[in-house]
């Protein structure tokens, strides 16, 4: 019997797991993709940083650190400027058909802008959409024809296109939660919100409890 997972989006942080592996989007082994990146600082012959605030004024001391405040202007006669507004995304998080060694699902976020093709959107942030069918001449290459990039959209199902024709006649044999990528556009480019994508479903050894 396959393992049942139970979901709980919240791609914005870090939630919690239960040994029932719920939910895919808190495992702590998936790998995360950002566009920031956080530097610390701290003091190189005593590793200052990872130490309470009140033990690291006893370590500085003894390194013969000071510190303190300096005040600068922002800018001169003026405001501060103003941060730049980030541009309008959509958050993924995608579910690969096999476990980890652990037990426990492998998820791959991303980050992407509406308004294109889930297809291109998973190939450009290099999740596997094809399995074995990922080689030439083995798919369509995004044509509608194969019906090889399939998918299972398991939570933001609203922020996709309709079903086009080539989807229905397709997919009619198959559950209703499942998509062709290479025709399933992800909203519009002001489009917000949080996506679950199962990936190769018809390969996936673990159910969603819904």
């Amino acid at each position: 019997m396959g393992a049942t997972m139970q979901l709980v989006v919240g791609l914005a942080g870090v939630a919690s797991s239960s040994p029932r592996l719920a939910p895919p989007c808190a495992v702590a082994t998936a790998t995360t993709t950002s566009s920031c990146s956080v530097r610390k600082q701290s003091c190189s012959c005593c590793g200052a940083a990872h130490l309470p605030r009140r033990l690291q004024h006893k370590q500085q001391r003894r390194c013969g650190i000071r510190v303190r405040a300096v005040e600068t202007d922002a800018a001169a006669g003026g405001e501060a400027e103003a941060a730049p507004e980030e541009p309008p995304s959509v958050d993924f998080a995608f579910v690969a058909p096999r476990l980890l060694p652990d037990g426990t699902p492998d998820v791959h976020y991303r980050t992407a802008c509406g308004g294109q093709k889930l297809r291109d959107i998973m190939l450009d942030n290099y999740i596997d959409l094809y399995g074995p069918y990922d080689k030439l001449l083995l798919n369509c290459e995004g044509g509608g024809e194969c019906g090889t990039c399939i998918v299972e959209v398991v939570e933001g199902g609203e922020l996709l296109s309709p079903k086009t024709d080539v989807e229905k006649e397709l997919l009619k044999r198959k559950p209703k939660t499942w998509r062709l990528a290479c025709q399933a556009t992800v909203g519009n480019p002001d489009s917000t919100g949080q996506m679950v994508i199962q990936q190769l479903p018809e390969w996936k050894i673990h159910e969603w409890d819904k």
